[in-house]
């Protein structure tokens, strides 16, 4: 049996140092190659309860941001990819599909990784209670403190 071969997944989901559960490198991936499609119900953002509105659950959003992917119905492995400052993993969006592509070459057994880059509502202030409220825990280097996207740098007029 060849390391390629059927029997070997390609991904694993065990304990994760991050934050509960991870999904880990089952075998090598090349840098910018498909990893796994992110998968589950799609469903439009205004039909989801608020009290499904979890912080610890993250919905997908897909196109104009009109429809997500709720993973808790149909979805796979990659609901348990976590968040890092420093990922080895990117999303790419493609025709309503979402799919986790390598961001450089990635060892069997390694964590993976993409960075959430929560956003906020538009009409919602970023504050450093709304940042507390996704704390990250990923302990990288360059770790900001929270999943939401780095704030966004204000042009500054000459």
């Amino acid at each position: 049996m060849t390391a390629h071969s059927s029997q070997v997944s390609s991904v694993i989901v065990k304990r994760s140092r991050v934050h509960g559960r991870g999904v880990f490198a089952g075998r090598k991936f090349r840098k910018d190659e498909r990893v796994i499609e992110y998968t589950g119900r799609r469903v439009r953002w205004s039909s989801i309860p608020k009290e499904l509105d979890d912080p610890r659950m993250y919905f997908f959003s897909i196109g104009d941001g009109k429809w997500v992917i709720d993973p808790s119905v149909d979805g796979n492995e990659a609901k348990w990819i976590n968040h890092t400052c420093d990922p080895n993993c990117f999303i790419r969006e493609r025709q309503g599909r979402i799919f986790i592509h390598a961001l450089r070459n990635i060892r069997p057994g390694e964590e993976l990784s993409y960075d959430y880059h929560l956003e906020t509502d538009d009409d919602v202030p970023r504050t450093k209670e709304i940042e507390a409220e996704a704390p990250c825990y990923c302990g990288a280097k360059n770790c900001r403190g929270t999943l939401l996207e780095p704030p966004k740098k204000v042009k500054k007029k000459k």
